[in-house]
C-alpha cells in the first residue's frame, strides 16, 4: 500500500505510543472505576483472550473503504444505538443481519455499485452521555453508560462502573460474532426466500410501485442466473459483514490491541472499524491518543460547532501519511445545521487532498422529545438531512460514499413517520431502546430505497 517502506513503518509504529499510553492523558466519557486492583485483573484476563477478528480482515476492509473514497463503492453502516447484554439472542441477531442484508440488496440493485456492510454490532456496548449523574428517588447516581460500563438498573450499586463487565462484553461480542459468521457464510443471505421481501408496509408510499418492481427484478435476476449457471449460484448466499463500535471504553479496546506476526503495527482486534465520538475528539485527550496508534479504519463523528482547523489537525494526527481507506468522516449536523456546517468542511478537505470516506449520520442531529418526554426522531427529518447532504456534496463536486444509521430489524416504535405514518401516540407500543431511538425494520428498508434514489440523482 505504501511506496516507501520507511513511511509505512512510521505509520505502523508511531513514536511514544503504546496500547496504554492513553492513560497519561485526560479522558472524558469514561468514569473512574472504584476498585483499581479489580480493574487491572479484568484487564489482564481480557488481554490474554483470543482476538475476535483478524488483521487481514481489517486490511481487507481498508481496501474496500479506499474504493468507497474513490467513488467505486458505497458504505452502509448500521445497527443498535447501544447493544445490551440481554439482547445477545438469536432472534435479535438474525433480525439485524436480515435488515442490513436486505437494505444492501436494495442499494446494490438501485445503484448498481458494490456495497460495504459494517454493523454497529458485537461490541457497541458503551455510550457517551451528556451528564455524568442523574437523580433517582432523591439520590444522585451515575448515569447509565452502556452495559460495558454499568447497569441500566437505577440503583447506586448497579450504576457503579464494574470491571467484570469488560469480560462479559467480550463474551457477548464473541457469541454474537460467531453466530453472525455462521449466518453470513451459508444460506442466510439467500434471496430466494419470499418472506424476506415484505411489501405491505410500503403501500402508502408514493414509490410503492417502484419498490415492488425492484423486488420482482431481484428475484427474476436470481432465477435467470441459476438457469444459465451449471453450479449453485453461491454469490447470493454468502456475504461479508464487518463489525464496528465506538472506541469509548479504552480499557476494553486497549486490552484487545496487539501486534500480529508478519505485519507492522498494532491492531484493535475487537472490531474491524472503530469510531471517535463527537464528545471525545479533543486532540490532546485520551481517545485520540489511543486511536492514533492502531491500524484499523477510524470513523470520526463531526457535528455542529466544530472547528475546521482542529478537525484537519485531528485527521492528520490519526492519518499522517494520508493512507487510503483509513478515515471515515461521519457528519451529523442535523437538518437545520447541515447547510451551514458542511460546505466549508468539504472545501478544506478537498484543498488539503485528504483521502477520506464521506458518510452521513442523519440520526443524531435530529433527536427531540415529545410532550410526554419520550425521546424520538422523525423519519422526514432524517431523510431531509440525508437529501441536503447529498445535494451539498453534489454541489461541491464531492462523493458522499456512505450512510450511518441507528436501526434494528425488530418492529419497534421509536421513530415517528415513515410509510406507515407512525405517530407520537404509538411510541409506547414497543419502545425498547436504552438510549437513542432507532429506525425499525420497515423504516430501515424504506430509508435504503430513498437513499438509493438520492445517490442516483447525484452520481448515476
Amino acid at each position: 500500500m505504501f511506496s516507501d517502506k520507511s513511511v509505512a513503518t512510521e505509520v505502523a509504529n508511531p513514536k511514544d505510543w503504546s496500547p496504554t499510553s492513553w492513560k497519561d492523558f485526560p479522558i472524558k466519557q469514561l468514569p473512574p472505576y472504584p476498585d483499581e486492583e479489580e480493574l487491572q485483573k479484568a484487564y489482564e484476563e481480557l488481554r490474554k483472550n483470543p482476538p475476535l477478528i483478524t488483521s487481514w480482515e481489517v486490511e481487507a476492509l481498508k481496501n474496500k473503504l479506499a474504493n468507497v473514497a474513490a467513488g467505486r463503492s458505497f458504505l452502509l453502516q448500521g445497527g443498535d444505538c447501544a447493544e445490551s447484554f440481554a439482547g445477545c439472542k438469536s432472534p435479535k441477531i438474525v433480525n439485524l443481519l436480515k435488515v442490513l442484508l436486505q437494505m444492501s440488496f436494495i442499494l446494490i440493485h438501485e445503484m448498481e455499485t458494490p456495497i460495504v456492510r459494517i454493523g454497529r454490532i458485537a461490541g457497541q456496548y458503551a455510550k457517551p452521555r451528556s451528564n455524568d449523574f442523574e437523580i433517582v428517588d432523591g439520590e444522585k447516581i451515575h448515569n447509565y453508560r452502556g452495559d460495558l460500563i454499568n447497569s441500566i438498573n437505577p440503583t447506586r450499586e448497579d450504576r457503579m462502573p464494574d470491571p467484570q463487565r469488560l469480560l462479559k462484553g467480550y463474551e457477548k461480542a464473541a457469541l454474537t460474532l460467531n453466530f453472525l459468521r455462521g449466518l453470513a457464510d451459508e444460506g442466510f443471505a439467500d434471496l430466494h426466500h419470499p418472506e424476506y421481501w415484505e411489501l405491505d408496509f410500503m403501500r402508502e408510499n408514493k414509490y410503492y410501485k417502484e419498490y415492488e418492481e425492484m423486488v420482482n427484478s431481484i428475484q427474476k435476476a436470481v432465477s435467470f442466473m441459476e438457469t444459465i449457471t451449471p453450479n449453485q449460484f453461491n454469490t447470493v448466499q454468502k456475504v461479508n459483514l464487518y463489525t464496528s463500535h465506538e472506541a469509548l471504553n479504552l480499557h476494553y479496546d486497549s486490552a484487545q490491541t496487539r501486534q500480529v506476526p508478519r505485519r507492522e503495527g498494532w491492531y484493535n482486534l475487537s472490531a474491524h472499524m472503530v469510531w471517535l465520538g463527537n464528545r471525545t475528539r479533543n486532540i490532546d485527550e485520551a481517545h485520540v491518543e489511543y486511536l492514533r496508534g492502531i491500524r484499523n479504519p477510524i470513523g470520526i463523528k463531526i457535528g455542529p460547532n466544530y472547528d475546521i482547523d482542529e478537525t484537519l489537525n485531528l485527521i492528520n494526527k490519526l492519518n499522517p501519511v494520508h493512507e487510503q481507506g483509513k478515515i471515515v468522516l461521519i457528519t451529523r449536523f442535523g437538518k437545520d445545521e447541515v447547510e451551514k456546517g458542511l460546505p466549508d468542511l468539504i472545501q478544506r478537505i478537498k484543498h488539503e487532498g485528504m483521502p477520506v470516506v464521506w458518510s452521513c449520520d442523519p440520526m443524531h442531529g435530529n433527536t427531540f422529545a415529545t410532550d410526554d418526554d419520550i425521546k424520538t426522531r422523525n423519519f422526514d427529518d432524517i431523510l431531509s438531512e440525508m437529501r441536503k447532504t447529498f445535494a451539498i456534496h453534489r454541489d461541491q463536486g464531492s462523493y458522499l460514499g456512505g450512510v450511518h444509521l441507528e436501526l434494528t430489524g425488530d418492529n419497534v416504535t421509536e421513530c415517528v413517520g415513515g410509510a406507515k405514518g407512525l405517530h407520537e401516540g404509538e411510541l409506547h407500543h414497543n419502545y425498547e431502546t436504552y438510549c437513542d431511538p432507532r429506525l425499525n425494520y420497515e423504516q430501515s428498508l424504506e430509508m435504503a430505497f430513498l437513499v438509493a434514489k438520492e445517490w442516483k440523482k447525484s452520481y448515476s
